[in-house]
């Protein structure tokens, strides 16, 4: 059997009772960290509360040649994710592949950021439309800079049916944790470049290392949001549409945001 187990949003405490069981019974334990991380720990601490050896895969080894899979037909595999497993289209991938070889799936879920986002602002998670992430700018073949302008359009798209949208920040091997702050200025610099003062009016909110002790919500104006020090990743940022008269009280209460966010009759 292949059981994947979502390890929650910050410390390895976070696992499930279910999903720890299973970790501890299991013949060999892997884990995938590339599209998410639990920053509130480390892979030593994880060994010492599952009693078992983490083998850290590759994104190669996870995306292109998963070989380990055949191990599940004759052994108990677990398959260790941060967030909540199967939220990434890589994990079902995984999980398709490992069926077509006649392998048996199971899942343990765990506490995902999607969710997570609306507890911590007070935004109503129906009021939300197609997430999107923010990658990191690249150079292309002939050293000009590319920014990414598909996140911009579907935020732009969202506050258009009154939506909210849900970024994700880029995580890369090369350049690291993306910040709040330099995603928000990576929707101005395209803002600015099109000439158009969406993003620049708009009010956004950043939160930082959601699920620890302390985590910071912050809402503001994005021109005075990127200035504001988040400080640790892991980052997450949202990009509010049309407000219910509670979710702008709560950005207010819960988050700092500015008090014209509540309009009074």
């Amino acid at each position: 059997m292949l059981t994947f187990i979502g390890l929650g949003l910050f410390s390895e405490y976070d696992i499930s009772l279910k999903g720890l069981e299973a970790a501890r019974k299991a013949d060999i334990v892997y884990a995938e960290f590339y599209t998410s991380y639990l920053m509130g720990t480390s892979l030593d601490e994880m060994e010492k509360l599952y009693g078992k050896r983490v083998c850290l895969l590759s994104r190669e080894e996870v995306e292109q040649q998963p070989d380990w899979l055949v191990e599940a037909k004759e052994m108990n595999i677990v398959f260790l994710t941060g967030g909540d497993t199967m939220i990434s289209t890589t994990h079902v991938d995984l999980r398709l592949r490992a069926e077509k070889l006649g392998i048996e799936t199971h899942l343990i879920h765990g506490a995902s950021i999607t969710s997570a986002v609306s507890g911590l602002t007070g935004l109503q998670n129906y009021h939300f439309g197609k997430s999107t992430s923010i990658p990191h700018p690249y150079k292309s073949k002939r050293g000009t800079r590319i920014i990414s302008e598909t996140p911009y359009d579907i935020i732009n798209q969202n506050i258009e049916m009154g939506l909210h949208t849900l970024i994700f920040l880029d995580i890369d091997k090369e350049n690291g944790y993306m910040t709040l702050n330099t995603a928000l200025e990576l929707l101005l610099e395209i803002g600015e470049r099109r000439g158009e003062e969406l993003i620049n009016r708009a009010v956004a909110i950043g939160i930082a290392r959601a699920g620890s002790e302390k985590p910071i919500i912050k809402a503001d104006y994005v021109k005075k949001l990127k200035y504001f020090n988040f400080g640790k990743p892991l980052h997450i940022l949202v990009i509010p549409g049309k407000l219910h008269f509670l979710e702008a009280e709560a950005l207010v209460m819960l988050a700092g945001g500015p008090m014209e966010l509540i309009v009074k009759d």
